[in-house]
Parts: structure tokens; sequence; C-alpha cells
């Protein structure tokens, strides 16, 4: 099982994680591979990490997914957000910034393992069904990248974190998302969980000790360097 922290809050949570990503980049000495995902999680670490270190020209960010189709200036394309939330901020060029591809989906795990794999990664999870990037409930533990349905619970998710959808309909149906082998071979796993609306998905995710497939967060507690971060809010 993943050991767990808590921090007081969220910003609290993001400058800790953003220490412990800036202090593995400075043991290395070639590309830094940070697996990243998109939302309203992770952007407490984004905005640290810019804020205490805006040169990182190793760094090279992996998302994890982002809606078949999508135009970079939609408000919910993954591309857009890296751009404002971590690129841009980082001083990064925009070849820094790798995405999978609908057309090719294998294509991007051979580039992660060329590039010698994932060397951190931050995930987060869905508030009503454990999705990790876009991977829905009942996953296979070790499927790579693929183009994937979008589960209706994990479309659901998205009218809170893009409050712009007006309606369920105007959700994308499909994704292109790395899978749970891909997040599995990455070197270091930090599960970030914050928020109130957060603490039945973290209940859930802590009565677990292994891998369960109807929640795909869980493949936290499968791999040997992961933790899970909480603030209280998400504790209860």
């Amino acid at each position: 099982m993943a050991d767990v922290r808590v921090f007081a809050n969220a910003g609290e949570l993001g400058e800790a994680l953003a220490d412990e990503i800036l202090a593995a980049y400075e043991r290395g000495d070639g590309d830094f591979l940070l697996g990243c995902p998109g939302g309203r999680t992770p952007l407490t670490t984004y905005r640290a990490l810019a804020r205490r270190h805006p040169g990182l020209p190793r760094l090279v960010v992996v998302m994890m997914d982002e809606y078949v189709g999508a135009p970079v200036d939609a408000h919910y394309s993954v591309r857009g957000f890296a751009l404002r939330e971590i690129v841009r901020p980082l001083g990064l060029a925009e070849d820094r910034l790798w995405l999978p591809e609908a057309a090719d989906p294998a294509a991007y795990d051979e580039r992660i393992a060329a590039a010698g794999g994932i060397d951190f990664f931050v995930l987060a999870s869905g508030a009503s069904d454990g999705h990790v990037a876009f991977v829905p409930p009942g996953s296979e533990r070790d499927a790579r990248t693929s183009v994937v349905a979008i589960a209706e619970s994990t479309r659901r998710d998205n009218l809170t974190t893009f409050p712009s959808f007006t309606s369920l309909a105007e959700v994308p149906t499909h994704g292109v998302s790395i899978g749970l082998r891909t997040i599995l071979d990455a070197r270091t796993l930090r599960l970030v969980l914050h928020g109130a609306d957060k603490r039945s998905a973290t209940a859930r995710l802590l009565a677990l000790d292994a891998f369960d497939p109807e929640w795909p967060a869980s493949i936290v507690h499968e791999h040997d360097d992961a933790e899970i971060w909480l603030d209280e809010a998400a504790a209860g």
C-alpha cells in the first residue's frame, strides 16, 4: 500500500511537491521527464515550480492525455492548458511539451521509452470514479497508450473541471490516454487529491491496499516508490 502524506491545504501541498520534483531534477544530468495531468489538481504544484525555478532546460513535460480532435484554443484542450500553466511559466520551448496522438498512440510509449522513461509522475484522481488520465474503471493493469471512450462518470467530472461546459452533451466522448502500465513504469509516482470534493475518492482509495481495476487510481498501491498526497480537506 502506498504511503500517505497530509498537508494543511492545497497550497502547502503544491509547494512541497514542487520541492520534491526539483530535488529529483537536480539529481540527474540528462532530460528529465515529468509526467503531468491537466485540470485543477496540479495547479498549485505547477505554479510553485514556476515561482521557484523558471529555468529548467532539461525538463520534458509529458502530458497524460488529450481529447480527440481538440483544437489548441479550446477551453478544455490539454495542450492549451499545458502551454498556459506549465510550458510558458517555466520558459520552456514548445518542443519540450509532449502529448499522445490519436493517429498513433503506440508511438507515445515508444518515445517515452527511447528517452529513458518517465522520471517523476504527478497523478490526479477523478472524484467520482477514480480515473487517472482518461483511464476508465475496468481498465487493464498492463494497458498502454490508446484511444479510449471517456466514461460518463469522468465526463460528468469534467463539468466541474471545465465550467465553460454548459451540459454533458458538450463534453468530448473520446480521448487518447496513457495506460496504467505507462504509469507503473515511471520511477516515482505521487498521487494528489485535495479539497472536500475529493473526500469520498480519498476514502475509497485508502480503503484499498492493492490495485482494483474498478478504481484506476489504486494503481499507486502497485508501485515501489509511490505516495498519496492529501490536504486536510480531502483527508477528512
